[in-house]
């Protein structure tokens, strides 16, 4: 009897803490670049729209805010401008983006994101990743 008592009250402990928001929120409308490539990515989960990432820059919802995390280091060569991998730092944050951009014939000033995953670090605190997916797409070339 004492036992289900602790194990009722160790379920209510559990359902009452409340759940914490996704610390990637989905991001509004983004704009094409004027110049060069951006790549616009969706969570594979839930296909919400999480991330812009322009060369130097990633933007992403953190804590109810669009922000721009500055790139800190860039490297495993790279597509339409955009690295492979790529680390940002900003905001108490540091993101690592791990992507492979895919061209195709068939698609005109932009290509595939066909595999990807954004590691976000809050300093000591916690770590997510997140599976993405998305386009890239680059400012209309002159024809």
């Amino acid at each position: 009897m004492m036992l289900l008592s602790i194990v009722a009250l160790a379920q209510a402990a559990v359902q009452a803490v409340p759940a914490a928001p996704p610390l990637l929120g989905a991001l509004p409308k983004q704009s094409l670049p004027e110049r060069g490539c951006a790549a616009y990515l969706w969570a594979v989960q839930d296909q919400r729209f999480v991330a812009m990432v322009e060369p130097g820059r990633l933007r992403i919802m953190l804590y109810g805010k669009p922000t721009d995390l500055a790139a800190a280091e860039a490297g495993g060569g790279g597509t339409l401008g955009l690295a492979n991998t790529t680390r940002y730092a900003g905001a108490g944050v540091t993101a690592t983006l791990d992507m492979t951009i895919t061209q195709r014939e068939t698609l005109q000033d932009g290509a595939i994101v066909s595999d990807a995953s954004i590691r976000l670090t809050r300093g000591d605190q916690d770590e997510i990743v997140v599976p993405v997916g998305g386009l890239v797409g680059c400012a209309p070339a002159a024809r």
